[in-house]
């Protein structure tokens, strides 16, 4: 059994970063900035293919069998099952604004070091196909003057929350729900907006993810793209083949990017313990674990699968990034550490190198500008195949060979 995230935990502490129980995001804070990033570019086209292709553990050549649609939906369970790898571990991420509700176990591959793996031996290509020597980080979050914060806004509501149905076009790889959704439900890019308008609830009292995209609420009729539910106390992963609110077919919520974790890490000097979510514009047509879908444009090897994961190279200056006086740079070297131990797993398709962020609390606009100086060179792939226990659990553990950080 490999070492809980306690002990990585405590091996990080001067590294600074963690989780902060802070900042629910349903109740939006007040906040200026400068330097808006530009929106949130994902495309909402490629969300539900059928007939995915899942990568095999350490396969990255090859594709595997191709997995149909129309199985029935399905209703997660409240309670973690044994062989979903769901016995919630000490320590980890915890939901802000739910702190009794895990971000998933801490033995999930979102919240597991990867500081300590091979590199993948497709990075180089990977790293070509999305201009990583010429382009730099994009933060898709800030502060958007006169407007909604960019950002992916998500609320905290409990059992009293009014339940109802939801009708996706996608029915065959959603799951059915009813979902904790109204009319005061926060959705990205606000009320009005166009493009993902991804709707995430977390019912606090059970511990329960909701995502949905493309959500719109109706007094007579709620409508969505697609959704899906999670057991936030479980690793169990979607079915094969299925999308879910993401591309990847991966939960959102685990890989936003919070700034109150980020100011909780700099006043405690531990680390933030999670991956981060991001887009690149040309995607393989597979996944690879955790993944559980594609929205690829071929079987060209040379582009990166969904679930594919990139960390900050050990060897850049994260000390030497900004100089200690200028604004929000303990902030920004919080969010540099998290990336070189959890890295960025790709989730949808969008512009190169976009990692996104949850809306609130809401980001400084120096913050922001900080971020947009991270260097995509300064990354590589890694290859993570080694730590799956089973292609249906997001249960991470090392082994011979195969270290945890």
């Amino acid at each position: 059994m490999f070492r809980t995230t306690l002990s990585r935990t405590a091996a990080l502490t001067t590294l600074l970063a963690l989780l902060a129980a802070c900042g629910t995001a349903a109740v939006p804070d007040a906040g200026a900035g400068q330097d808006p990033p530009a929106g949130a570019e994902a495309q909402a086209g490629a969300k539900a293919r059928p007939g995915s292709v899942m990568l095999a553990a350490g396969e990255q050549t090859d594709l595997g069998a191709r997995t149909g649609r129309g199985r029935p939906a399905i209703h997660v369970p409240r309670a973690a099952s044994p062989d979903s790898g769901g016995t919630t571990v000490p320590g980890g991420t915890t939901v802000p604004g739910a702190p009794n509700c895990p971000m998933f176990p801490a033995s999930n591959i979102w919240n597991t070091d990867i500081s300590k793996l091979p590199v993948n031996p497709h990075s180089a290509a990977w790293m070509r196909s999305m201009d990583s020597a010429s382009t730099f980080l994009h933060p898709d979050f800030g502060p958007n003057p006169g407007g909604f914060p960019y950002g992916i806004p998500y609320n905290i509501v409990t059992s009293a929350h009014r339940l109802v149905p939801v009708k996706f076009r996608y029915a065959s790889e959603s799951d059915k729900g009813p979902y904790p959704f109204g009319a005061s439900t926060l959705i990205e890019g606000g009320k009005n907006a166009d493009g993902d308008r991804h709707a995430i609830m977390v019912n606090k009292s059970t511990c329960t993810l909701y995502e949905l995209w493309e959500a719109r609420y109706s007094a007579s009729g709620s409508t969505a793209g697609s959704g899906a539910i999670w057991n936030l106390a479980a690793n169990r992963l979607r079915p094969a083949g299925w999308t879910s609110a993401d591309a990847a077919g991966l939960p959102i919520l685990p890989g936003l990017l919070n700034y109150g974790q980020v100011r909780a890490a700099v006043r405690s000097g531990r680390p933030i313990t999670h991956a981060i979510r991001f887009t690149a514009q040309a995607t393989r047509s597979a996944y690879l674990w955790p993944a559980r879908h594609e929205a690829g444009s071929g079987a060209n090897p040379a582009l990166p699968p969904m679930g594919a994961r990139f960390r900050l190279k050990a060897g850049f200056n994260v000390a030497g990034f900004c100089a200690s006086s200028t604004p929000y740079c303990a902030d920004a070297k919080a969010v540099l550490t998290e990336m070189r131990h959890y890295g960025l797993i790709l989730a949808d398709n969008g512009s190169n190198w976009f990692f996104q962020g949850s809306a609130f609390p809401q980001w400084p606009g120096a913050l922001v500008s900080l971020l947009k100086q991270i260097p995509a060179r300064a990354f590589q792939a890694i290859d993570e195949s080694c730590l799956m226990v089973s292609p249906k659990s997001g249960r991470a553990a090392a082994k011979p060979g195969c270290p945890i950080g």
